[in-house]
């Protein structure tokens, strides 16, 4: 929002929220009805490729936005080194209400001007007419509006909310009120309306001219110099006929130079995770700005973009490299995330264990390579089954330098302090893990009596004890205490037997899929990150804002105490240690969802 908003600051659909789409239902209905249903002679192929056109801008800055998130994760020729944060993502997150804006007037003015009803495909006169209109009068009038947008009255009330973002992406470029983008369509409508007017207008020529101020647009925020020097040593003039985000500063050569040097970041740490869902790469590669700032909820809107997911999913296939999704900075540590291209269901099939392993012992040594202090391992990187919770690699190589953190001492430690105060009972069910075995027996150990409901998994848990704790283990049939510790195979129907207002509490990576209004459900372990860590504009899908698995901060913890053991296989660190070593780092436990209650 601008400093002292101006009127016309909202858009008009605002209120529509995610609804706001349906505002070009009716005319993209109709032009495929006519355009399916009318004879030939009738047809009007340009009204009919509006609406496909509208999907194509969509899409190319969706790719910008990819590849800007890529880059920034890597760090390499950047512009400006700041962290982008959820405020920027929330502001950006409309920056296709200006694609909805070009499709209505579209609409609107091929059913209002004769002329505009039927384009053809080409014509060379309208070519030569849109670039000298758009190098002539649109790049004079638009010199002088962007000068009168940062006199003081109107940058105070429009334009200042477009620099409100300092680490500028893509899409920054078109994250303006909507009398600022009426002024622009006006400007940039010159050449599209004359060419329209004198009867030289056609179809790829408006597709064309926009598709460029787009591009141009895209390329000019991204906040990375893309374009090679040689290219301005041969033609020289081509500063002045094109911009890149470091020619619109004073310094031009110098910051060109600067950005073109700038080498990828090297890690302190990386987090080692994976692709859960296909709709996972809208918030790891793609980086959907509007969707990857919240905890993650299936829409009905991504059936729409199903034919990106598979083409993703192809790329991972045939590329087959682990990638980086994120880049952080916490007190001169820096933090990367890099991603195994596998899905979470492809960690199930055995056959598939050897590739992981491989995809995993590749990052680690990379990892080495690149002067990492530690690698923690998230998700179903650290499953017992795949590689012994990160065992069977420092078994491999003893003299390694980077640390392999599998967290579990601290995943441990969030879910001890999340149990309510005055517990005396609690129901452990589910997978039992590294995580599961140590949090029963300190349970046990101080006090706590801990109810197994399946004999297996009582049986299991009372053999590794071998201490007077297993007093406290209990085999009981009995659903009735209200305090649930939850893993993976926790089934519908034992969530159906839980008493009203249970509390169910995961130790698994995954939360249990919610099946009960009248019950609350907490988070996989996770931490709320300190302000001063840099560059947090995501999250783990199931994760409120600001929130960092148990696992994830593990390895953070571990690089900023300089501790010199691994944390793998099935040895922990010690639990209390752990746990006020994050709190004196600034990392704080999650608001129980029942925390009045309690």
């Amino acid at each position: 929002m601008a400093t002292k908003p101006g009127i016309l600051t909202d858009w008009p659909w605002t209120p529509l929220g995610r609804f706001k789409y349906v505002i070009l239902a009716p005319w993209a209905i109709h032009s495929t009805y006519s355009f399916i249903v009318k004879d030939k002679s009738e047809r009007s192929l340009s009204l009919f490729l509006i609406f496909p056109f509208l999907l194509w801008r969509m899409l190319h800055n969706q790719i910008w936005i990819s590849l800007s998130r890529y880059w920034t994760a890597k760090g390499k020729n950047s512009i400006v080194d700041k962290s982008i944060e959820f405020e920027q993502v929330d502001r950006e997150s409309n920056w296709d209400d200006q694609i909805l804006l070009s499709g209505a007037l579209f609409y609107v003015g091929s059913k209002t001007l004769t002329q505009a009803e039927n384009l053809p495909l080409w014509r060379t006169d309208g070519v030569i007419m849109t670039i000298l209109l758009h190098s002539g009068p649109v790049e004079f009038l638009y010199y002088w509006l962007h000068r009168a947008l940062h006199h003081h009255y109107l940058y105070s009330r429009y334009h200042s909310h477009h620099h409100s973002s300092i680490a500028t992406e893509p899409i920054t470029s078109v994250i303006h009120p909507f009398a600022e983008h009426i002024a622009y369509f006006a400007l940039f409508s010159i050449p599209m309306l004359t060419t329209i007017l004198t009867d030289t207008a056609y179809i790829a020529s408006i597709a064309g001219y926009l598709t460029y101020i787009d591009f141009m647009n895209n390329m000019g925020h991204c906040n990375h110099e893309l374009i090679p020097k040689w290219l301005f040593s041969i033609f020289p003039p081509l500063k002045y006929l094109m911009y890149t985000p470091s020619t619109m500063d004073k310094s031009t050569d110098e910051l060109y130079e600067i950005s073109l040097k700038r080498e990828a970041e090297l890690p302190d740490v990386v987090h080692l995770t994976h692709l859960t869902t296909p709709e996972s790469i809208y918030h790891l590669r793609l980086g959907f700005a509007s969707l990857a700032s919240k905890p993650y909820t299936s829409k009905w809107y991504f059936s729409l973009i199903w034919p990106m997911t598979l083409w993703s999913m192809m790329l991972n296939w045939l590329y087959g490299r682990t990638f980086i999704a994120e880049r952080h900075r916490f007190n001169k540590l820096r933090i990367q995330s890099w991603v195994i291209p596998k899905y979470k269901i492809q960690y199930f099939l055995q056959y598939q264990n050897e590739t992981i392993n491989s995809l995993i012992e590749e990052a680690i040594l990379e990892a080495e390579e690149r002067g990492a202090k530690v690698l923690s391992l998230g998700l179903l990187n650290q499953e017992e089954e795949l590689n012994r919770y990160g065992e069977l690699y420092a078994e491999r190589y003893p003299k390694l330098n980077v640390k392999v953190v599998d967290g579990s001492s601290l995943a441990v430690a969030v879910l001890l302090n999340s149990i309510p105060r005055g517990t005396t009972q609690v129901v452990l069910r589910g997978k039992l893990t590294k995580v599961a075995y140590a949090l029963a027996f300190t349970l046990c150990q101080r006090g706590i009596k801990v109810l197994t409901i399946l004999e297996d998994e009582f049986l299991k848990l009372n053999k590794s004890f071998n201490t007077n704790s297993e007093s406290n283990l209990i085999f009981s049939a009995s659903y009735s205490q209200k305090i649930w510790l939850v893993g993976d195979g926790l089934d519908e129907e034992e969530q159906l037997k839980a008493p009203k207002e249970t509390l169910f509490i995961p130790f698994s990576q995954f939360p249990p899929k919610k099946l009960r209004k009248d019950c609350y459900y907490h988070s996989p372990p996770a931490m709320v990150t300190p302000r001063s860590l840099e560059n947090m504009h995501s999250c783990e899908n199931w994760l409120p804002r600001r929130a960092m698995s148990a696992w994830r901060i593990a390895g953070i913890v571990h690089a900023l105490e300089g501790w010199s053991e691994h944390e793998c296989g099935y040895t922990m660190s010690n639990i209390e240690k752990v746990w006020q070593a994050s709190l004196q780092h600034g990392f704080q436990p999650l608001l129980l969802p029942t925390e009045s209650k309690y």
